[in-house]
């Protein structure tokens, strides 16, 4: 029987796709309630609230390289898996750093300078950032391992990401019931301010609680294949004097970097997580500042989003296998370019809010998952440096993230707590650039991707019974096959 199956079984695709739903939580919150939160509720200056996410985008763009490399050349704890290792890892540095980030610096009162505070919550930042990269790159590379199908790995994908939609479903969901249940105190407003607090609190400690328990189950019912002995060794139920199978020899980091679809792929994740994730980032802002829409919009507007995300991944896989994944990355453009276009135009959305946050959600989902595919396709039956591909991708995405947040922040026309009329204006560009201008040029990336498809250029020899080792090259491999 084979190693990776065309497909999973039920369960098994579940298990795996709860086990990221820890990360999806604390990233639906990091990314949408962070600024808000530093800003309108604990009243950071822009900039100090924007070093705050840049800070944790940088640790978590020079982790995930990192940890992705370690995580294809370590063996992890005995027979535990490699890839589950580091996700234990990871996970328990969630669990311990992140109800710090959304919660008053303990000791801190009015007169604390705002730096001191910002050194405060630095560390707790770092860890969780850590943490999530060592749970995403294992988890992602958990994919091509499990199935070796290509439109099984775009079903399982569309697990992990309509998971996705469910986590953050689940973020807004308790959002808009604690400000509901908020609403009934007199002195409570309709704007964010420092009464808000308790909300935030109990909202991560929610988070944490629910990711846990589902972290759990994907440790109960994930089997990670097992990398005790070599491929090469015969097994126990492998017959001694069997004829070796040809094996393609394997791609090392170094290859990577000499791959034209490698910068390709990268490329075109990077735009897709720029789009998603500063729309999420900013819409809060943009709800609040610009439409002059209650607080409590803050969580039924991404709630709409997700909700609309999730229903377009339940047909991901059918509409890919008729018209392919590029051209349905390109149909997710096409919604977002809409909403980008409808933002521009009508400055004063009241209801009809409500009908470009499905755009924006049904765009999102989709470019999201077929970026996915395409990095799983690239690696292809090179699951031994997986890792390594998805730490790169995710850090090009983590670095252009933050520096276009810090950009912003930076150019914002009030850098103290309090916003002025210009507010409305800057969040209004925003929006439409972080959408429109950034899907127009992924559009560009993925034409490139339809001129010259994702594939290895490098010939891979095919050898029978020598498979290279970690610290071997292609050619060191070819001299040794051409002496046996």
């Amino acid at each position: 029987m084979s190693d990776n199956p065309p497909s999973l079984h039920v369960c098994r695709r579940l298990s795996y796709a709860i086990g990221h739903f820890l990360n999806d939580l604390c990233a639906s919150m990091w990314f949408t309630y962070l600024l808000v939160y530093y800003h309108s509720v604990l009243g950071f200056q822009n900039t100090y609230a924007g070093v705050l996410l840049l800070a944790g985008q940088i640790a978590d763009g020079i982790c995930t390289p990192l940890i992705g490399y370690e995580s294809d050349n370590t063996a992890g704890c005995g027979t535990y898996g490699k890839r589950k290792t580091w996700h234990l890892v990871g996970t328990v540095s969630v669990l311990v750093s992140f109800a710090f980030i959304f919660n008053q610096c303990i000791g801190c009162n009015a007169n604390t300078p705002q730096f001191a505070s910002l050194v405060y919550f630095l560390p707790f930042i770092i860890i969780f950032q850590f943490g999530w990269a060592a749970t995403q790159i294992s988890h992602l590379s958990l994919i091509p391992e499990l199935v070796s199908c290509e439109y099984a790995k775009v079903e399982l994908t569309a697990y992990r990401y309509a998971f996705t939609v469910v986590a953050n479903i689940t973020v807004y969901g308790a959002a808009w019931l604690f400000f509901h249940l908020q609403a009934g105190h007199e002195e409570i407003t309709d704007t964010l301010g420092p009464a808000d607090i308790p909300v935030f609190r109990n909202l991560s400690l929610l988070v944490l609680g629910i990711g846990a328990i589902t972290s759990l189950l994907f440790h109960l019912g994930t089997r990670e294949k097992s990398y005790a002995t070599g491929d090469s060794e015969p097994g126990e139920r492998q017959p001694l004097l069997s004829a070796p199978k040809p094996v393609t020899a394997r791609l090392l980091w170094k290859h990577w970097l000499l791959e034209p679809s490698f910068y390709q792929v990268a490329l075109l994740y990077m735009s897709t997580r720029l789009i998603v994730n500063l729309s999420q980032t900013y819409v809060s802002m943009y709800l609040t500042n610009t439409l002059l829409l209650p607080k409590n919009y803050i969580a039924t507007i991404p709630l709409v989003m997700y909700v609309s995300g999730f229903a377009s991944s339940l047909i991901m896989k059918p509409f890919s296998k008729l018209i392919g994944k590029s051209m349905t990355y390109f149909a997710g453009l096409l919604l977002i370019m809409a909403f980008g276009y409808w933002a521009l135009l009508d400055t004063r959305m009241g209801s009809s809010v409500y009908g470009a946050a499905v755009l924006l959600g049904t765009g999102s989902a989709t470019i999201l998952v077929m970026s996915l595919s395409l990095t799983a396709d690239l690696i292809g039956d090179q699951t031994q440096s997986g890792a390594f591909v998805y730490g790169a991708m995710s850090f090009t995405d983590k670095l252009a993230n933050g520096l276009v947040v810090m950009l912003i922040q930076g150019l914002h026309p009030c850098q103290t707590e309090l916003c002025c009329p210009a507010c409305v204006w800057y969040y209004h560009y925003v929006m439409v650039g972080v959408t429109g201008g950034v899907a127009m040029a992924a559009s560009i990336f993925l034409c490139s991707l339809l001129i010259w498809p994702v594939r290895l250029r490098r010939r891979l020899p095919v050898i029978n019974g020598l498979i290279g080792t970690e610290d071997q090259d292609i050619d060191d491999t070819l001299d040794q096959a051409s002496v046996n």
